[in-house]
């Protein structure tokens, strides 16, 4: 089991669905290799492709993030996302573990449209997340 105990985690989780708050995202590491204990590492403003600066390829990390888009002229939607981050250079004994450690990652940061799995960090490209979440969310008036 992941320990996902730690008060920040849930603080930056209401900091980040807070419609009058500008972070948009949070990332979860691991307090060392060898720990099963998570904490929030960082927070931002600058959606995707900040916290794609933030991932560590060495790392296995869980990522909460809010994404803006527009329907239309007339509209703008606001959904949330869970990416599950493995590293390229991530140890084999922590790729074992994620699995188990998401489900608990999910008790924590539990309202989201879309799960994303991330192995490198072009696949946390805006547009194509924005094609699934037009796709997950039920009315499409653009033809998504």
């Amino acid at each position: 089991m992941a320990d996902v105990s730690d008060p920040q985690i849930n603080e930056a989780y209401l900091d980040v669905r807070a419609d009058k708050s500008e972070t948009n995202w949070l990332l979860l590491d691991y307090e060392s290799d060898r720990s099963d204990k998570l904490k929030v590492t960082q927070t931002g403003v600058g959606g995707l492709s900040e916290l794609r600066e933030a991932l560590d390829d060495s790392r296995a990390s869980y990522a909460y993030a809010r994404v803006t888009f527009s329907n239309d002229k007339e509209s703008q939607r606001e959904k949330f996302i869970l990416i599950v981050w493995i590293g390229p250079g991530c140890k084999v004994m922590r790729k074992a573990k994620i699995s188990v450690h998401t489900a608990d990652v999910k008790a924590v940061l539990r309202t989201y449209s879309i799960e994303v799995p991330a192995r490198e960090k072009d696949d946390l490209k805006e547009d194509p997340i924005i094609v699934r979440l037009r796709k997950a969310g039920g009315a499409s008036y653009d033809g998504v």
